[in-house]
């Protein structure tokens, strides 16, 4: 089959394509930008075309079989708008993903946060134990190649289930992993009453005994359970072709996890990421390995040998006039993903000068979570804060909002709340407009032994890439 990508630089559309390449289709695609994403496309032997110029639409899509496009790619594109006049299928990545969920045992892992690690940890867990399973998770894993997708032989299939759009909708798994449930994406859900309703209608989609592993710890699912909201879902009607056996909620079982759990102590002793939060992501994956009966001590010893993934607390050494730092690249952009990758940060390095540097991504959630944002920076367990530009996301931004949020305003009310913090002060927030001012401020202001956080979803990598040298020797002290 010959399948075309628009988007192939995203992190799920990315994964599918080396999926159907590596099952010997012939893949291309286009993406606006070069990434390292796309230079490991074509690494693999995938064609990628950026920002291409190309007349004839017709042309390109002739021989295709199939066109995958990203949820970003608006409506009105010229190749999907041609695909479609010349009756080539075309599919979202979702959709197309979710057609693959049917055809195997699916685990999905969904929640607010947290959906990467757990699903990088089921996955290793699983190829560790023998099940040979396919992953297709939205960061990089050393382990699979240093690539968001692995392709195995048997029937397991283990994916990331993201909720924005209700993208997780088309899904249909066999066991679903709820990490967290708070506010997000509210430029599309509005509210957080809406978003417990589409991650109720996603638990839907489990089939008579599927089984749903949740995180008792958070409060938003706890009051799904308790107020049995997951025993009131009607069969969902949005797939038309739901796989054999359907949706019945009132033959789901539900198996919880906990920090407080006998499994959490020793979990913790074995883990190498750091922060609670992990304990907790280990401790879902934990659940399913248990549920696939992979014994207890197979189950502990993959994640005793989980290092980590892709801009996940992912630690570099750094040099700078012969001024040794340590940088943590992370992809947190959530209020929550900040507070505790800079706890965890804290309670890795509790002596040294710790420095974060963060991108807002996207001006609507900026917005929707402004007061959060204030909260948690405010309280930041760290010496020195530096706030750049919002990176804007195309297509989904709104021009009022454009008007009304910045970085600038932001550090003003941060500026405001900063008391009572041990580490930082007032004159220690500062808003630097773009990644090479920070880049400068800290060549000229690092005096070695720092620890330099560097955190968003946007372009704020090219920060990581422009100091880090190599990988964190683990054999420094901490």
């Amino acid at each position: 089959m010959k399948i075309y990508f628009l988007g192939i630089g995203g992190i799920g559309v990315s994964a599918l394509a080396r999926y159907y390449y590596l099952k010997e289709n012939e893949v291309s695609g286009e993406d606006l930008v070069r990434s390292e994403i796309t230079d490991g496309l074509v690494k693999a032997g995938i064609k990628v075309t950026i920002n291409p110029k190309v007349p004839n639409y017709k042309l390109l899509i002739t021989n295709y079989s199939l066109i995958v496009y990203s949820p970003a790619i608006p409506k009105n594109n010229p190749i999907l708008t041609a695909a479609l006049k010349e009756g080539i299928k075309c599919q979202s990545y979702p959709e197309a993903l979710g057609e693959l969920t049917k055809q195997h045992y699916t685990i999905a892992v969904c929640g607010t946060h947290g959906k990467s690690t757990t699903t990088s940890m089921i996955g290793l867990m699983l190829l560790k134990a023998g099940f040979d399973p396919t992953v297709i998770v939205g960061t990089k894993l050393k382990e699979f190649g240093d690539s968001n997708c692995r392709v195995g032989k048997s029937k397991y299939l283990v994916i990331e289930a993201d909720e924005h759009l209700g993208s997780f909708l088309n899904y249909w798994p066999k066991i679903i992993v709820l990490t967290r449930i708070e506010k997000d994406h509210l430029d599309y859900y509005k509210n957080l009453n809406n978003i417990k309703k589409a991650f109720t209608r996603f638990i839907g989609h489990l089939p008579l005994k599927g089984y749903l592993i949740a995180n008792t710890d958070d409060k938003n699912i706890n009051q799904l359970l308790k107020f049995k909201i997951i025993k009131q879902i009607t069969n969902d009607k949005s797939n038309s072709n739901p796989p054999a056996g359907g949706p019945n909620s009132k033959h789901i079982n539900i198996q919880g996890y906990s920090i407080n759990d006998r499994e959490a102590k020793i979990v913790k002793k074995i883990l190498k990421v750091p922060g609670e939060h992990n304990i907790s992501n280990a401790l879902a994956a934990y659940q399913v390995g248990r549920l696939l009966k992979i014994p207890e001590k197979k189950c502990l010893n993959a994640l005793g040998e989980y290092r980590g993934a892709w801009r996940r607390f992912e630690e570099f050494n750094s040099r700078v006039n012969n001024c040794k730092f340590q940088i943590i690249s992370d992809y947190g952009h959530h209020p929550t993903e900040v507070e505790v990758t800079l706890k965890a940060a804290r309670e890795k390095y509790p002596k040294k000068k710790i420095w974060r540097v963060f991108q807002p991504h996207q001006y609507q959630r900026t917005y929707y979570l402004f007061k959060d944002f204030v909260r948690v920076l405010s309280k930041a367990p760290v010496d020195k804060l530096m706030l750049i530009d919002i990176y804007g996301v195309i297509g989904r931004e709104n021009s009022k909002i454009l008007k009304q949020v910045n970085s600038e305003i932001l550090v003003k009310k941060i500026k405001a709340a900063v008391g009572g913090n041990r580490y930082l002060g007032k004159d220690d927030v500062l808003y630097i407009k773009d990644i090479k001012k920070a880049e400068r401020h800290i060549r000229e202001n690092i005096h070695g032994g720092e620890v330099v956080v560097i955190m968003g979803a946007g372009d704020i990598y090219d920060l990581t890439r422009k100091f880090a040298e190599g990988p964190k020797d683990e054999g420094l002290p901490t």
